[in-house]
């Protein structure tokens, strides 16, 4: 230790001295820039030489030396050395060696250069005959002999080539043709084959006819065990059973070489041999098809016909047997339902019409439709009484079920109730005890004008409700009476020979804004006059429907304009009615209730109320064009909401 100065008289205790400035560490001389620290200016730099030694062996008889190569490396930034000798069989010792440096890199032979050290041309590495001697080749006392197929599986991974073929089994008793699906899988050569089973074959446990495998195109039996081993074992050496050991034959004196079935080998029309069966391919995937094109270049894929023999049928279908008559218990369904189970099974709903017609599911949601068609009805009866009684029939689009209510006046002596539950109603003149299933009456029966036979009672179809006429209309194809298109072709028809005669007597003479129409009643006379019984009730009312003028009803425009600043009210939340009448009542002193147009239009594009100016300016221009100083008591009703002043929906976009 020593005593070394930070600066003039302070001392402090060092281990050794620090270097001097002026004098030069190494022997070359350096240029007279700023000099930079070894750590900084060498960082990462390294001198690399390859060195080899020479190490004497006692206990090789072989060679009595051995030449040891190594790799020395010199850290230029701190001065540090290390020697690394490649991966060898025996482990390196470095100290106590002679290393005699043969070659180096080419960074420090140029760095060497630009220091001015002259470095030799490389000197050659003596051999080493332990080395020499591992390099002769040796054969293996017992060889591999798995084959590498790892680059085709690479390459064919999950590629499978699929074959349709049969096997014709009916030379055996009660033999039948097999339809079998052959799978090539070309990663490994292995075939797969399944057999199509028909519809009770009673076969159904196992469809695998041959698992996958290697199938040989030459069968003559079971081979033995041991035959598909890699290598022979020739014979067992030892003295007892727990100390014996195997010979392996290098030759493989006694391997017999097998022909397996590959890709090659198969094509329409081949007859292959999987072991004694002979299987025919009749045609291919189109898969297997663009393979063996593009591989084998083969175009034409003509599929082989399969013989079709009366043995090809498992079993015969068992003969149709009509179920018993029906009981009167439950419904027919339910009561056929008992005939095929010991246990009975409720009948099975269609539940895609259910939901689809369901008001409660989701159309309550969308289009908010009933799904239910009412029609009125009165009863057609010798009874005096009955003929004036009136009903609403009411059919249900969800399963077709009926249900009959009873509009009774008073002092009628009826009573206002169900007059039929809601059920299914058969069509008249059917064996009800049978074992038909019978016929229901279905929505298309209805119409306005029919005579329906419900439950033994007659009824005449008076009215429908707007549902009902609408839903009928929009689905004409489902209800004729409603298909505009029929109706006017068949009066068309009827009316082109007397048509002069028809446009004479019924011409339109009355005008609405302009427009000559004819009433509905004249229309129904013409039409029953010249088709008669060829037209109902129902196609006069769609035809007139169809025609019908349309009249745009007036639109307020103030009103209008309201419903959408509402709309914009709501959508941001805005609650600040007395603040706006407040700022209101600021810009008029006086208190007439009255303000200019322009001063209310200011007031609105302020930040108190969120609204559009496209919208602010229509309200106001809308009180400007009949009102030079605008009402805002009145202003300010219609800006607000109470029982008196509701605000309706918003105006659909046209």
């Amino acid at each position: 230790q020593l005593l070394d100065k930070i600066h003039d008289g302070v001392n402090y205790l060092t281990e050794r001295s620090s270097i001097n400035q002026i004098r030069d560490p190494s022997f070359y001389p350096y240029d007279e820039e700023k000099r930079i620290p070894p750590w900084l200016a060498y960082d990462g730099q390294r001198l690399m030489f390859k060195a080899f030694f020479q190490e004497s062996v006692q206990e090789r008889r072989e060679s009595g030396r051995q030449i040891r190569v190594v790799t020395i490396s010199f850290f230029l930034e701190d001065g540090t050395m290390k020697i690394v000798e490649p991966s060898v069989s025996n482990k390196p010792e470095i100290f106590g060696r002679v290393y005699k440096i043969v070659d180096c890199d080419k960074f420090t032979r140029r760095f060497l250069n630009r220091m001015g050290i002259a470095v030799p041309d490389p000197i050659e590495i003596p051999s080493d005959p332990y080395n020499d001697n591992r390099s002769i080749p040796v054969f293996p006392k017992k060889p591999n002999r798995k084959p590498d197929n790892l680059g085709k599986f690479l390459k064919y991974d999950r590629k499978v080539l699929k074959f349709t073929g049969y096997w014709d089994d009916t030379a055996s008793e009660y033999g039948v043709i097999h339809d079998l699906e052959l799978r090539l899988y070309l990663a490994d050569d292995t075939i797969e084959i399944k057999e199509i089973l028909p519809a009770n074959s009673a076969r159904d446990m196992s469809s695998m006819f041959i698992k996958r495998m290697k199938i040989p195109k030459f069968y003559s039996g079971i081979d033995p065990i041991g035959v598909n081993d890699p290598f022979t074992v020739l014979n067992v050496l030892g003295e007892s059973t727990e100390q014996s050991y195997l010979i392996a034959d290098s030759l493989n004196t006694g391997k017999l070489a097998k022909e397996y079935y590959k890709d090659s080998d198969l094509a329409i029309g081949v007859r292959i041999n999987v072991f004694g069966r002979e299987v025919v391919i009749t045609d291919l995937d189109p898969a297997t098809r663009e393979y063996y094109r593009n591989k084998y270049g083969i175009e034409e894929f003509k599929p082989l016909e399969r013989p079709d023999t009366k043995h090809d049928y498992y079993c015969t279908s068992a003969e149709k047997y009509n179920p018993p008559p029906y009981n009167g218990f439950g419904s027919y369904d339910d009561s056929l339902g008992n005939c095929f189970r010991v246990v009975p099974k409720p009948p099975k709903l269609d539940y895609v019409r259910l939901f689809s017609y369901d008001k409660y599911a989701y159309n309550i949601l969308e289009d908010k439709d009933s799904h239910i068609l009412r029609f009125g009805a009165r009863m057609i009866s010798e009874v005096p009484e009955n003929a004036d009684r009136l009903f609403v029939i009411n059919i249900y689009l969800q399963d077709n079920t009926i249900s009959i209510f009873e509009l009774a006046p008073k002092n009628t002596g009826f009573q206002q109730c169900y007059f039929q539950k809601r059920m299914k109603v058969m069509l008249p003149e059917q064996k009800v005890y049978s074992s038909d299933k019978p016929k229901f009456y279905d929505p298309c029966s209805f119409y306005v004008g029919a005579r329906l036979n419900l439950g033994k009672f007659i009824f005449e179809i008076t009215s429908a409700d707007d549902y009902a006429i609408r839903y009928m209309e929009n689905n004409c194809e489902k209800f004729p009476k409603a298909n505009s298109n029929l109706i006017i072709d068949k009066i068309r028809a009827a009316l082109k020979p007397v048509y002069g005669r028809f446009i004479q007597e019924f011409r339109p003479i009355t005008q609405v804004s302009g427009t000559l129409v004819l009433s509905y009643d004249k229309l129904r006379e013409a039409l029953y006059k010249y088709l008669g019984n060829d037209i109902v009730e129902h196609e006069i009312i769609t035809t007139a429907r169809h025609y019908a003028m349309k009249e745009k009803p007036e639109r307020d425009l103030r009103e209008d304009i309201r419903r959408l600043i509402h709309n914009e009210l709501k959508r941001f939340l805005w609650d600040d009615l007395d603040r706006l009448e407040e700022d209101i009542k600021h810009w008029d002193p006086a208190g007439s209730g009255f303000l200019p147009p322009s001063q209310v239009y200011t007031i609105l594009l302020a930040p108190i109320v969120p609204m559009s100016l496209k919208t602010s300016l229509g309200w106001v221009s809308e009180d400007k064009d009949y009102c030079p100083r605008l009402d805002w008591c009145k202003f300010l009703a219609d800006l607000g909401i109470s029982e008196d002043n509701p605000v309706s929906a918003i105006p659909e976009t046209q």
